[in-house]
Parts: C-alpha cells; sequence; structure tokens
C-alpha cells in the first residue's frame, strides 16, 4: 500500500530530490512525496532559533493539518568568525527574504578584512520527520530529527551559474579541485551536500511508517 508523505516545501525540484533520495535509501520503498503548496497548506510562522527547531515547526504543522507523515527541513550558512551568523537568517540576512546578491553583498563585505585561511564556513541541515500515531507501525507518534554539516571555505568573489544563495562563494572541502557549490552539477552537490546527508540519514526512520 502506497503511502502518501506531505514535504513542508512549495519547491517542486527538493521535493523531487527528496522522493530520489529516499527511494534509494529505503528498501521496498512504496511513498507518495506530495508538497504542502500542492495541498494548500499556510505557512507556519518560523520562529524558533535553531534550525532543528524551525524544521520541526514545519513538520508538526503538515502533519497536523493533514494527519500525514511530513517530512521539513532548514538550513543556512555558518562562518567560523561570525559565530553561529547568519544561520537561520541566512536568506533574509540583508533584510529582504531571499535576496541572494544583497545577501551574498552584504556577508563579503563583512569578512572583507578575514584572511583566506581563516574564511571557514558550513552549510547545516537539520531534516525533520514526523510520524503521527495513525500511520505508525507501533501506533504511537515518533519525531525525529537528523543535523549534518558540509564544510568549506569562502570566497572573496562569486563564482559559478549554478545553485543558489550562498552557492557562489562557498568552496566544499569534501570534493577534487576547488569549485564552488555553483560551479558544480546538483548531482554532485547533493552527493556532498548538508541537505543530501540530513535526508539519507533522516530516510532510516521511513521504516517505523506501518
Amino acid at each position: 500500500m502506497t503511502q502518501r508523505v506531505v514535504v513542508a516545501t512549495h519547491n517542486a525540484g527538493k521535493l523531487k530530490e527528496i522522493a530520489r533520495i529516499i527511494g534509494e535509501a529505503v528498501e521496498g520503498a512504496d511513498f507518495e512525496f506530495v508538497t504542502s503548496g500542492e495541498m494548500n497548506l499556510p505557512d507556519p510562522v518560523e520562529d524558533g532559533t535553531t534550525f532543528e527547531a524551525n524544521a520541526l515547526i514545519k513538520a508538526r504543522d503538515a502533519a497536523l493539518r493533514t494527519g500525514l507523515p511530513a517530512l521539513a527541513d532548514d538550513s543556512g550558512l555558518i562562518v567560523d568568525v561570525m559565530g553561529m551568523a547568519p544561520g537561520i537568517l541566512s536568506a533574509r540576512w540583508s533584510g529582504k527574504h531571499g535576496d541572494d546578491a544583497a545577501n551574498n553583498a552584504l556577508l563579503l563585505a563583512q569578512i572583507s578584512d578575514i584572511p583566506d585561511d581563516a574564511r571557514t564556513a558550513r552549510f547545516r541541515c537539520a531534516a525533520a520527520l514526523i510520524i503521527p500515531a495513525n500511520v505508525s507501525a507501533d501506533g504511537q507518534a515518533h519525531e525525529f530529527v537528523e543535523v549534518r554539516d558540509m564544510e568549506g571555505v569562502l570566497l572573496r568573489e562569486e563564482r559559478g551559474s549554478h545553485g543558489f544563495g550562498y552557492d557562489p562563494l562557498f568552496v566544499p572541502s569534501e570534493q577534487d579541485g576547488a569549485r564552488t557549490s555553483a560551479e558544480m552539477s546538483a548531482e554532485e552537490k547533493n552527493a556532498i551536500s548538508h541537505r543530501g546527508k540530513a535526508l539519507r540519514a533522516i530516510a532510516q526512520y521511513f521504516q517505523q511508517l506501518a
């Protein structure tokens, strides 16, 4: 029997990526993934102070509204010399949500005096899965969260035309060469990315579904 799973996103590309990763990771997987956008769910207020908290807020809201298993993720960039910043504010660091050019420009200005060997950073992703009691293998509700990082360094100017956000500034450590995330194919980036790692880790819990 096919189990429907709601993914708390409006991004069809992310849905496709998630379906592929879960399908590859779970033996005998028979899941139908649908976005919260397709189900016309409102976006909850993400007022958590960590990636984990915001991922859980989105997954809990989707599960409560639909009665279905719900999967959500939250991610951002952490620059070591800036503590946890931009962190959960990554997408709106310049003050306007999703303005990649402004976010990148502001970040570059803030670390302009930092020497190359100290421009270390990491992308972090938290993936959360909520399994309501009515679809759980043991009849009990479950919450699972997995957090993974992709470490690297930040350049002084953008390179590459793929990806989004801070990808043109970020050179992942886990690769052959010195390409930015924006110079990699989607397949190459997903193989080492924080989101790919977190989703592959959360996939193990899909076995808990009835």
